[in-house]
């Protein structure tokens, strides 16, 4: 029974590829990642639980996770709007937009940070306005949601923007021949054609921003218990040569960041099964 089939390709046969791919991933992903893993087993089950479930770092959980979970859905929300506007809009400008929306892939995290503190602290530009209404967004968990929403918006753009494109408007038309009005039409023809799209778009959005660190420390105050991120907390923790401590939270960051994965590549057989 033959496994493999031969295939006319530019590159070299099926073993020397597949041995250099698994010798970069093992060289770039796994051995580091498994280096972690051995640091965190010089920890004994009762020492890791006590380190990864203390009253500070859950509170660094609930910060991050929690706020991961709104700006993924702000994204969602608005995301989805934007997507729609440029495919199916033409005004001047839209490039432009479009252009805009990447950059927060080609802006540094740091300089996203600092750009976001400067313009939303009391004094600044947007701050100084919200500072009397009560609204204070540098500093606070609100400042670290509107930093995730900065850098996960692109990624449910991007996932979308292909479904919208494939979309025939006459779909849209038939529905409205047959009696549906726009909601209806929304809710029962373009809504269900889209949502696998603006799941795996949300579970993207969700996975960078709880990953999220050059951005976050500039807005976010850093305030234990309060508005501290779990990545400056291990940061922190290697500051104070608590390796394990750091490599014991790590693990945990890293199950949640391989549990998303999963989500999305089960999120994306899902959409192509859907599709066919």
């Amino acid at each position: 029974m033959q496994f493999f089939k031969r295939h006319n390709n530019v590159l070299p046969g099926f073993g020397p590829t597949l041995g250099f791919t698994v010798f970069y991933l093992s060289l770039i992903v796994l051995i580091p990642l498994s280096a972690l893993v051995f640091r965190t087993m010089g920890l004994t089950w009762g020492e890791f639980l006590a380190t990864v479930t203390a009253p500070r770092v859950m509170a660094s959980y609930k910060v991050t996770f929690g706020a991961a979970i709104i700006a993924a859905v702000i994204n969602a929300v608005f995301g989805v709007l934007v997507a729609w506007v440029l495919v199916r809009y033409r005004f001047p400008g839209r490039r432009f937009i479009d252009a805009l929306v990447d950059l927060p892939f080609a802006l540094p995290t740091a300089v996203a940070g600092i750009t976001l503190a400067t313009i939303y602290s009391p004094n600044g530009w947007v701050g100084r306005y919200l500072e009397p209404l009560g609204i204070k967004v540098a500093f606070t968990p609100l400042g670290i949601v509107l930093a995730m929403t900065f850098i996960g918006l692109p990624f449910v753009v991007r996932t979308v923007q292909p479904v919208v494109e494939e979309i025939e408007v006459e779909l849209e038309e038939a529905a409205t021949c047959l009696g549906a009005n726009r909601w209806q039409t929304l809710k029962l023809v373009i809504f269900p054609m889209l949502l696998p799209s603006i799941l795996t778009g949300f579970a993207l959005s969700f996975a960078r921003a709880v990953g999220e660190y050059g951005s976050l420390i500039f807005i976010a105050g850093n305030m234990p218990m309060v508005s501290e991120i779990t990545p400056l907390l291990i940061i922190t923790k290697l500051e104070q040569f608590d390796y394990q401590g750091a490599t014991a939270i790590a693990c945990v960051m890293l199950l949640a960041s391989f549990s998303m994965l999963l989500i999305i590549n089960l999120l994306q057989k899902w959409s192509r099964r859907y599709a066919e």
